[in-house]
């Protein structure tokens, strides 16, 4: 559980008025890399004794796995019965993604189901947003949802998103000003900071290129093609008709343009096999469940720099995830220039 000690390291440097982004812990020197409202959320981490932090953070991940199973199911239009939610959470905890959430003690699943439970929510929610926004102020990449909102005009809902991703930055910038300082104008640019971007353990499109392309930095490349991703993979969800597709879309989008995007960021592998078996597409679904299990950046050689000494039948074996999220962006396209028959169209989410 390497990210649980970083996140009790900066619940204490918090707590302590101490250096937020200048301190490493564990072997592997980890540092802190996200904004200064996060770090005030982990603060009471740092009251709990670390062996019973470990067991608390353990059960907690698995009781957060079942809900977004179940929140999946809601956004599919498949809810399940508990004995069945049980059954497939069992199943669930299998998936690389989530798996490795619970082995490093990570908070993917929290993230995922903040997302999830604001945007299937019942429009007239009127705090809807809210818990989007929180979600985007402890880890930024969901600020891309908030983008789906306004460009499938769901503005008074993105407005809300909006404010409350404000209102972390304010309350970082109010309590821990200096560190506020630090990150929004000089740590959220270092993203080596966060680590290689080459290594295997990167499943984003700049891990990717860096590794076909066996250089540590692609660059003006990446940032050309990070672009064009992001353009087409937000165009695409603000266009589909089916609101659970622009979720998909749009998660697949930002775990691709992030410039790192670690194996178990992709616990959104769950909701994508929910919505693929609601949509009937059953060997699809057991092809992306076994690509999620199967581990395979895990077997190519990555000891040392060999993870940009790959030969090129190993490429696909090193980047599974961010070549099946071009995949499934290339397939959204091509299902664009086909006709939609309307029992496709789906109000299973509250998205418009």
């Amino acid at each position: 559980m390497a990210d649980l000690l970083v996140y009790r390291a900066e619940g204490l440097a918090a707590a302590h008025a101490g250096d937020l982004y200048g301190f490493t812990v564990t072997r592997w020197r980890l540092p802190a890399t996200y904004p200064p409202f996060a770090a005030l959320l982990f603060v009471p981490l740092a009251w709990i004794p670390l062996p019973v932090l470990k067991v608390l953070f353990l059960v907690g991940n698995a009781v957060l796995a079942a809900v977004l199973v179940a929140l999946s199911a809601r956004l599919a239009g498949r809810p399940l019965p508990l004995c069945a939610l049980c059954a497939v959470t069992a199943l669930a905890l299998w998936l690389e993604p989530v798996f490795q959430t619970l082995l490093f003690g990570q908070i993917n699943l929290a993230v995922a189901c903040l997302v999830l439970v604001d945007l299937t929510r019942p429009a007239t929610a009127r705090t809807k947003g809210i818990a989007l926004g929180m979600a985007a102020g402890i880890k930024l990449t969901p600020a891309l949802f908030i983008v789906l909102l306004f460009l499938r005009g769901e503005r008074r809902r993105a407005a809300t998103a909006t404010a409350a991703f404000t209102g972390t930055v304010l309350l970082g910038a109010l309590l821990l000003p200096s560190a506020s300082t630090e990150f929004w104008t000089r740590r959220l640019y270092e993203t080596g900071r966060v680590g290689k971007a080459w290594i295997v353990d990167n499943q984003s499109l700049q891990g990717l290129l860096a590794r076909a392309l066996h250089t540590p930095a692609p660059g003006t490349l990446w940032l050309l093609c990070a672009a064009a991703v992001a353009v087409a993979g937000l165009g695409l969800a603000a266009r589909v008709p089916d609101a659970r597709h622009a979720v998909l879309l749009t998660a697949c989008t930002a775990l691709l343009v992030s410039p790192i995007s670690w194996s178990h960021h992709w616990v959104w592998c769950v909701p994508l096999l929910a919505v693929l078996l609601a949509d009937g597409r059953f060997r699809l679904a057991a092809l992306t469940a076994a690509l999620f299990t199967a581990r395979t950046f895990w077997l190519v050689p990555h000891a040392g720099d060999r993870d940009l000494r790959l030969p090129l039948w190993e490429q696909p074996l090193a980047a599974p995830y961010p070549l099946l999220a071009l995949t499934l962006l290339a397939w959204a396209a091509l299902a664009r220039t086909q006709p939609v028959p309307s029992a496709r169209i789906s109000s299973a989410s509250t998205i418009r």
